[in-house]
């Protein structure tokens, strides 16, 4: 096919004022033209889309490499958080150095806040304990004796009660400074196996006189509670030693994990306890039974530490024949 270009020319003779026109034209294939810019049009198109692809692989090397530190960051918060540390460990480029270096004096300085609080705490509930049993052993002696006069007598009743009000107010205030503390330690893992073993023990020889079977299902080694040692030791040993006071024979425990949570189970054979009075005998200073000895505030004290890291305690009927303490805790990864 031809392409074809036509042009008028205009010549003047300038010697006689005479002009005269020619009509030119060019005819060519289009093939030999349009071959010249099909060629420049594609090496047009390959550079630009090479420049694009280009630009986008440096802005995406720029983004990636720019946020990495920030993903590291995010990890080792999430690690302080699980509780496989309790401060931000990694390599950290200088400009957020800074930023790490505050953040892990803030959490060293509320670990040991919390340590002094929960020392001065129990420093408190030991100094008040003794002078306590002193009173509540001699107002015991004074109603006990023979021959004493009513009015001594009068007395030494007044003192009884009022030592065993200050006794709860000491454990109940001594729970609060526990409560109070959990909050303020992040990056704290304890593993389940160590405390129930040791608690086992202790239950075993308070209540060796009674001859219970205390038993233990299997769990797998690796259940940690994602919180400090002390708590739950606090929280099993009320569970463990309420089950123990009321069980006619057995106690039984196990623990399982489902999803971000770790349940562990107490069953005892003893009475139980009426479904419409469950709820009330977590109730601060409430006891089921007066005749037992305690303060009525074990299982109080359980569910404010529960509470607290998120979790929850539950009464219900066991299989057993006595009562169910479900504790439900958040699980350490």
């Amino acid at each position: 096919m031809l392409g074809m270009i036509e042009r008028s020319v205009r010549i003047e003779d300038l010697t006689n004022g005479s002009a005269r026109t020619l009509r030119l034209i060019a005819a060519a294939d289009e093939r030999f033209m349009e071959a010249p810019v099909a060629s420049l049009n594609g090496t047009l198109w390959l550079a630009l889309g090479v420049l694009a692809a280009g630009l986008i692989v440096a802005a995406l090397v720029q983004v990636l490499v720019g946020l990495a530190p920030l993903r590291s960051l995010r990890s080792a918060l999430g690690k302080v958080h699980s509780g496989e540390t309790q401060q931000l460990e990694g390599s950290f480029p200088g400009e957020i150095t800074p930023l790490i270096d505050e953040f892990n004096t803030v959490l060293e300085r509320n670990a040991q806040v919390v340590e002094r609080a929960r020392t001065h705490a129990g420093n408190l509930a030991h100094a008040l304990k003794t002078p306590l049993s002193v009173l509540a052993n001699a107002a015991d002696a004074a109603i006990a004796a023979p021959g004493r006069q009513a009015q001594a007598s009068e007395l030494a009743q007044l003192v009884a009660e009022q030592v065993a009000i200050a006794r709860k107010q000491v454990d109940y205030h001594l729970a609060r400074a526990q409560v109070a503390a959990t909050s303020r330690v992040p990056g704290a893992k304890t593993a389940l196996q160590p405390v129930v073993e040791g608690l086992l023990r202790v239950m075993r020889r308070v209540h060796a006189d009674r001859q219970l079977h205390i038993t233990v299902a299997a769990w797998p080694a690796s259940l940690s509670f994602r919180g400090e040692a002390q708590d739950l030791q606090e929280m099993l040993g009320n569970l463990l030693d309420n089950a123990c006071k009321w069980a006619t024979q057995r106690v039984e425990l196990s623990a399982r994990s489902e999803a971000s949570s770790l349940t562990i189970v107490i069953d005892d054979d003893g009475p139980g306890v009426a479904a419409d009075q469950r709820h009330a005998v977590i109730g601060r200073g409430v006891r089921a039974d007066q005749q037992v000895p305690g303060s009525g505030l074990g299982l109080s004290i359980v569910d404010d530490l529960a509470r607290l890291y998120g979790g929850e305690l539950a009464l219900s009927a066991s299989p057993l024949g006595g009562l169910r303490a479900e504790l439900t805790l958040p699980l350490s990864s």
